[in-house]
């Protein structure tokens, strides 16, 4: 899903940024890119518009997006910051499997 200049508005607001600076709108476009496809990877769908369950959807990736963008950070204060963490986890747990983990050979 592309990040529409409706959608950013919607995003910006949420976020209560007013300004964004040098270079952060590249941040803000892969924020919003990643809480995507976090969402596609955990089985989540993206709903059609206008329906109820597409307003839940939105405020989800909102959340995600305001989560990364407040703490851009790998460590927070006490730790390892658990947005990045459970993101990391999903990561490695949705890898591709290569032709030499299965016993195939590359190419068959």
């Amino acid at each position: 899903m592309a990040l529409t200049e409706e959608r950013r508005a919607a995003l910006l607001a949420y976020c209560r940024i007013d300004t964004l600076e040098d270079g952060e709108d590249l941040i803000l476009q892969g924020l919003y890119q990643a809480a995507v496809n976090y969402m596609d990877q955990a089985g989540i769908a993206e709903p059609p518009e206008g329906t109820p369950r597409r307003a839940q959807y939105d405020l989800c990736v909102n959340a995600m997006v305001l989560d990364g963008y407040d703490r851009r950070g790998a460590r927070t204060e006490g730790g390892d910051n658990p947005a990045f963490r459970r993101m990391l986890t999903q990561l490695k747990l949705t890898e591709p499997v290569s032709e030499s983990d299965t016993g195939g050979e590359a190419g068959s």
